[in-house]
């Protein structure tokens, strides 16, 4: 047995001699490999990729305003255009309107088409009685005007002037 612990002996100066093992991390070319993207690489993206949205945004916002600045002065120009019709057709129609209500041309379409002249009689009917009653007279005058109309009337219709 002599033997046999001396065997252990050696085996526990062996051991004691040996330098210990550790783990030490992050060491090695390829550890940065395996770390992947570092937080500051992914801040500055983050940053360049909201700097294109905001650029992106106001580049469709001007482009949205140009738009509707172009469409409201096409919408003005046609306007424009609408009211030079309208008032152009205004002054045609004052100056036909003028040239149809010519009281010439009328006497003269009635005169030709319809054999129409103008009366040269006429009648006047005084209603001022100073020494009559009111009722009396309003009696008198209403027969009067209505003998008077009749009068004229049946004058007119019976002898037509050429």
């Amino acid at each position: 047995m002599d033997a046999a612990e001396r065997s252990r002996e050696r085996r526990d100066e062996r051991v004691d001699e040996r330098p210990s093992f550790s783990v030490v991390t992050g060491g090695g070319l390829d550890a940065r490999a395996r770390a992947g993207v570092s937080p500051q690489f992914l801040s500055r993206v983050r940053t360049i990729v909201v700097c294109a949205l905001v650029f992106i945004a106001l580049g469709a916002c001007r482009v949205a305003l140009s738009t509707a600045t172009v469409s409201t002065l096409q919408a003005n120009s046609a306007l424009r255009s609408q009211i030079k019709e309208a008032q152009t057709l205004n002054e045609d129609l004052q100056v036909e309107k003028s040239v149809l209500s010519s009281s010439s041309r009328i006497s003269r379409i009635a005169t030709q088409n319809y054999g129409m002249t103008l009366s040269t009689n006429r009648e006047v009917i005084d209603l001022s009685s100073g020494s009559v009653s009111a009722d009396a007279a309003s009696a008198d005058a209403a027969s009067a005007n209505g003998d008077a109309a009749q009068s004229v009337t049946n004058a007119d219709t019976a002898a037509p002037e050429a």
